[in-house]
């Protein structure tokens, strides 16, 4: 791959970007994403802990805010990198490469469901056990796509389908930005069947195939098999980026709800400090209160995380360029490859196994089941012109819109998908775009339940 190519600032559809003094388009990449809907409604979705009361604990909106921050430092280091041995064009700065990034980070959960990654599971199980007939007369990688619903699926389809320019280009972004957000560069069906590197996890539906495809051609993105090919580079960086903040801040969360000790942490994270100030540092936290002793040791941690980060790109930087590396972090130093370890399993065996989170989990499940149940019935009647004979699924398209899906949902001869997978994908973008209230105060509604005004 040659970095002219893969920093393309040519927009979605081959359009033009458009030329300002003191702004790039990759900085209204940035812009275009912070002013969306779909960022905005981050803030109402769950990170780790669905329906937090404690203001302190991270939401969607803020993790990806500080997965933004670390992934644009991490950008603007490698990218001096590559502007100090020329190896990239004239025209480019440190800057754009860290603008890059940076939008990537900030809508690298965009598409995520409410109740984070349970909401996944739940949409998974319902499809997978609770559909009925929901799915008959859809193809293969129709079906694919709903039966592993993945969150980073529909982030590619907000960007370029369902936001702005609805199925138009979406937010008409760069291909470089694009091809950056995009983390599992292929599609669902050979990934459930365990033939791409991560089995169950795709980044790209059927219904953007064909736009997956011209942000790959445009980039220059290297070709491994059909529907399927390797990592934009820069995307190596977001995923470390995320993999940083989760390791340290889930942690953090674990302290502010009282669910792990300071000293669990701290051993955790003391490896990747330098130890000839630690008896400093210990002195300065010890007569704070736990919740106050991290803001002290972030800063420290995430610099080492972003040394180690920048360090292995710049050195693997021929096999990232070659398509042959899929995992960048397993590069990284030893000591912070397993505080990075240590601390998501921490995270996994106590944060997650919290008593309350796991009740609120369950109760996920029957919340999409509920909404799922109704709409997925409404929108499949819709596409073979039966709503009509339904009250109930009329007033459910009242609900979503009727103008708001695929024109090709009623045309007879059009190319491509099903006119069924056509109307259940709008149903995904409305339910995947619900906050965790919105959604737990339809579901109430729906099961009759809801509060009277």
């Amino acid at each position: 791959m040659q970095w002219d190519q893969l920093l393309n600032s040519t927009r979605l559809g081959q359009r033009d970007a458009k030329v300002e003094d003191g702004r790039s388009p990759f900085n209204s990449d940035h812009d275009k994403v912070i002013f969306s809907g779909s960022f905005r409604r981050l803030a109402r979705k769950t990170q780790v802990h669905p329906l937090a009361t404690n203001d302190h604990v991270h939401n969607r909106l803020t993790h990806s805010l500080e997965v933004a921050c670390v992934g644009r430092t991490l950008g603007m280091r490698v990218g001096h990198d590559l502007v100090k041995h020329k190896k990239v064009p004239d025209n480019f700065t440190a800057a754009d490469i860290g603008d890059i990034v940076q939008t990537a980070c900030l809508a690298h959960d965009i598409g995520n469901p409410p109740f984070g990654h349970t909401g996944e599971e739940a949409i998974r199980h319902w499809f997978q056990n609770d559909s009925g007939s929901i799915l008959e007369g859809l193809g293969p990688q129709e079906a694919a796509d709903l039966l592993s619903f993945e969150g980073n699926a529909q982030g590619f389809r907000v960007l370029t389908t369902s936001e702005y320019h609805v199925y138009d280009g979406g937010m008409r972004l760069t291909y470089a930005s694009l091809g950056t957000f995009i983390k599992y560069p292929w599609t669902s069906a050979d990934a459930a069947n365990g033939k791409r590197p991560k089995k169950n996890k795709y980044g790209i539906y059927r219904s953007e195939a064909d736009i997956f495809k011209e942000v790959a051609t445009h980039t220059g993105l290297i070709s491994k098999g059909d529907d399927w090919y390797c990592r934009h580079p820069l995307a190596h960086l977001m995923e470390m980026s995320d993999d940083f903040c989760y390791a340290l801040l889930d942690l953090e969360d674990g302290i502010e709800m009282g669910i792990l000790k300071w000293d669990e942490v701290f051993e955790v994270i003391r490896p990747i400090l330098d130890e000839t100030k630690i008896d400093g540092l210990s002195k300065e936290l010890k007569d704070l209160r736990p919740g106050r002793r991290p803001p002290l040791v972030r800063g420290k941690i995430i610099s080492s995380f972003v040394d180690a980060g920048a360090n292995a790109f710049i050195s693997n930087e021929k096999e990232i360029l070659s398509g042959n590396i899929d995992d960048l972090l397993s590069k990284c130093s030893p000591a912070v490859k397993a505080c990075v370890k240590s601390a998501k399993d921490l995270a996994k065996s106590r944060v997650f196994q919290h008593p309350r989170k796991v009740e609120l989990e369950i109760g996920a499940y029957n919340t999409l089941a509920t909404i799922l149940d109704v709409l997925c019935n409404a929108a499949v009647n819709f596409a073979r012109n039966e709503h009509e004979k339904d009250y109930k699924s009329k007033r459910a398209l009242d609900l979503i819109g009727k103008n708001t899906f695929d024109p090709r949902v009623h045309e007879h001869d059009h190319d491509g998908p099903t006119r069924e997978y056509l109307a259940l994908m709008r149903v995904m973008d409305f339910v995947s775009g619900m906050s965790d209230n919105y959604a737990t105060h339809l579901a109430r509604q729906f099961n009759g339940s809801g509060d009277v005004r």
